[in-house]
Parts: C-alpha cells; structure tokens; sequence
C-alpha cells in the first residue's frame, strides 16, 4: 500500500492529535507545533512529524508518531528525513530531537551532545503528596 509524504494541512490537525494520543507516555504534547509533515494512505493520515525552528542555529524534530499498524515500515525516517531536508532549505545549523530512541536517531545520523555537553531537566509541577 503505497504511503505518502506531505507537509499538513490545517485539516489534518484532527488526526494529528489523534495519532499522538496513541501514546500518552511517550508523547507529552500540550502545545503541538505548527509546521508538521504526515504520512498518509488511502487519504488516512498515519504518522506525523513536527519541525520546531527556535533559531537559524537550531530546530528540534517534534512529535514523531506513527500508527502502530504501519510502523517499522520506514516511515518515521522518511518523516525525519522531511524534517531535516526543511531546516536545511531554511539553513539551520543544527537539529536535534529529545526522544527515547536513541538507536532510531543514531541510525539517521543523530548523536550525544558532542560528549561535552548533557542536557538536564527540572520537573516544576507540583509532586504528589505521600502517605
């Protein structure tokens, strides 16, 4: 079944959201980006993935997801790939992504912060009171 790759369309945000519901624990979306490109078939949208430009420095690949009945079929590389070829077109010097698969994003190219540099987070929402 032929799958293809477009940049999205304000119609298709019903859908976006909707994929990325799919995985409550791997994708903590409350803002989506605007600039998305989605994989689709038989006019279904089944995967999608966001290009955030913060600066002509850098840009982040957001909101990977594809349907779980259409993964490892290449698509999160060819949605990555649209990523990479956009901030390129718009000369970014940097991409990088936050994400828990790492062997994906090392397969495509992506690597550590040039083992000098470690990306640290602070968690502000409030924690839970224990018994």
């Amino acid at each position: 079944m032929p799958v293809h790759i477009r940049p999205a369309r304000k119609e298709d945000m019903s859908a976006i959201r909707a994929l990325v519901r799919l995985f409550p624990k791997q994708l903590v979306q409350r803002d989506l980006p605007r600039d998305f490109f989605v994989a689709t078939t038989k006019g279904e949208v089944i995967g999608c993935c966001a290009l955030q430009i913060y600066s002509k420095r850098i840009a982040e690949v957001r909101t990977l997801a594809v349907h779980p009945d259409f993964q490892d079929h290449g698509i999160a590389s060819k949605l990555v790939e649209c990523c990479r070829q956009r901030a390129k077109q718009r000369r970014v010097k940097e991409l990088f992504a936050v994400t828990s698969q790492i062997r994906f994003f090392e397969r495509l190219g992506f690597a550590t912060f040039r083992q000098e540099k470690t990306a640290m987070f602070l968690n502000l929402a409030p924690k839970p009171d224990l018994p």
